[in-house]
């Protein structure tokens, strides 16, 4: 009886032992970033904490050439079946690289797969083709914040882990005045009179109406017979993505595009696409991104970090949050750094330094963008070390009351708190250096400027609604801001 006794309780311990040791071990993995919740850590201990955590996948050193697969490198061929295969037979390998040579590679939409590197050699370009039958059957993926089954992204991953598109090689969208861009509805973006576009009542206003009555995902059905864009790169519920080096042109719509993943570095790209809504990475719905050595020259926002749009993003409810990004260089855009007007679930901890910003068409710096329709929030955004250039309407702009699709007032009252710039440098801040318009019912708290000098501003600030901005060695065309003056 007591060797019994003796055997039935030990193992009830070493298993309560193990238990214990197993989830202190779980819970060093991919933990949160030390200080993220610590007020006093500092703030850029903390980028590089997020920086850490998200590390970079890592390929076998295998190669899987698409050559062997019968790509034909002469720009007319379409090697859709070649991309599809060398992916295939790399995933079912374990993983890798898909190479493409260097030549001119025409194809339909690329899928990938868990453990594949998508490799573009120098002087290689994959150009997407313009027949539009190519990208169906539909599959899940998003138009402006809300999700919807529609044309496939060019090149597009779902529930994916551990991918890559690296190199030196080009993706070139082929999008025109001919070809996508007309569906945005704008005429210098080739749009005709009486030509169908996203605006028409099938398009646009149908999807609103499918959001408002909560229509299933899967019910949301477009694609052929309508004119909603494609994105050029979107990753939907994966994990440990990797894009470097290569080039994005001639977007159809939203450039780089991270929906509901984590585990995101964007190193060395450059997006130059100046097409209608070119925004150039939009990370939405997702987590734990390094956004570094980039160069962005859009016809929209460079980077524009978002969280749905209306009940949409309600329903979802997943803030964008732990997002650094550096070293990067903004050209033309409607803003350089951006938060909305996606934003219904909110953002959180964005931490941008090093960058350079610097275009006579570059509207504004740091941009927030919200409504009452949309709400959201924004919390704890650090801006340090920007060198600014020229931009066009404000080096720091708040808009509460954004509607590009006419007035947009709700119930729901957007908070935005802890936006601090630090050590900036601007030569011409264009219209306003500061611009904010905030709400009544919840006035913008928070803000800070810390050793920041903006010159050549046509009016230094014009602030509306919000709690006094507390200034630390600013000055505005020469003039020193008060420690907690407001306009």
């Amino acid at each position: 009886m007591r060797t019994l006794n003796r055997f039935r309780f030990y193992p009830i311990g070493f298993f309560f032992i193990l238990l214990i040791a197993f989830s202190s071990c779980k819970s060093q993995l991919k933990s949160e970033p030390k200080g993220l919740s610590n007020p006093e850590t500092d703030v850029w201990q903390q980028a590089d904490d997020i920086i850490a955590k998200i590390g970079k996948p890592q390929f076998p050193d295998v190669d899987f050439n698409i050559m062997d697969y019968g790509a034909v490198a002469d720009g007319k061929t379409l090697n859709s079946d070649a991309f599809a295969s060398a992916i295939e037979a790399c995933n079912a390998a374990g993983g890798g690289r898909v190479v493409v040579p260097a030549g001119s590679y025409l194809t339909g939409p690329i899928h990938l797969k868990s453990n594949v590197n998508l490799y573009l050699a120098q002087d290689s370009e994959i150009l997407f083709t313009t027949d539009k039958s190519a990208y169906l059957p539909a599959v899940h993926t998003s138009y402006e914040g809300m999700e919807i089954m529609n044309y496939s992204p060019l090149i597009y991953a779902k529930g994916q882990k551990n991918i890559a598109v690296t190199g030196s090689g080009v993706l070139n969208g082929q999008a025109d005045n001919n070809n996508w861009w007309p569906w945005s509805g704008a005429e210098r973006y080739g749009h005709k009179e009486g030509d169908p576009q996203q605006k028409d009542e099938h398009n646009l206003p149908s999807l609103f109406k499918m959001i408002e009555t909560d229509m299933a995902v899967e019910d949301r059905k477009f694609g052929e017979g309508h004119q909603l864009r494609p994105l050029f790169f979107e990753t939907l519920e994966c994990e440990n993505v990797l894009l470097q080096g290569v080039t994005f042109t001639n977007a159809p719509f939203w450039v780089i595009h991270p929906l509901k993943s984590k585990y995101i570095t964007v190193d060395g790209v450059t997006v130059n696409s100046h097409g209608p809504n070119n925004d150039g990475c939009d990370p939405e719905y997702s987590k734990y991104v390094h956004i570094t050595n980039c160069k962005f020259n859009t016809g929209d926002d460079c980077i524009a970090i978002k969280s749905g749009r209306n009940g949409d993003g309600r329903r979802v409810n997943i803030p964008s949050e732990n997002i650094v990004v550096e070293n990067c260089d903004m050209k033309d855009g409607h803003g350089g750094v951006v938060m909305g007007s996606e934003i219904s679930a909110g953002v959180r901890n964005v931490f941008v330094r090093n960058c350079t910003m610097n275009s006579p068409n570059l509207d504004r710096a740091i941009r927030i963008k919200t409504n009452t329709l949309r709400g959201g929030f924004v919390e704890n955004v650090y801006v340090k070390d920007i060198e600014i250039g020229q931009v066009k309407e404000a080096v720091l702009r708040i808009n509460l009351y954004y509607g590009i699709y006419g007035v947009q007032e709700g119930e729901f009252i957007p908070t935005i708190k802890n936006i601090n710039l630090e050590n900036v440098n601007v030569e011409n801040g264009g219209e306003y250096g500061i611009l904010i318009n905030g709400r009544p019912e919840k006035p913008v708290t928070g803000i800070t400027f810390k050793n920041v000098t903006i010159k050549g501003a046509e009016t230094p600030t014009s602030i509306e609604n919000c709690e006094p901005i507390t200034y630390i060695n600013t000055t505005i065309n020469g003039t020193q801001m008060g420690e907690t003056q407001k306009d």
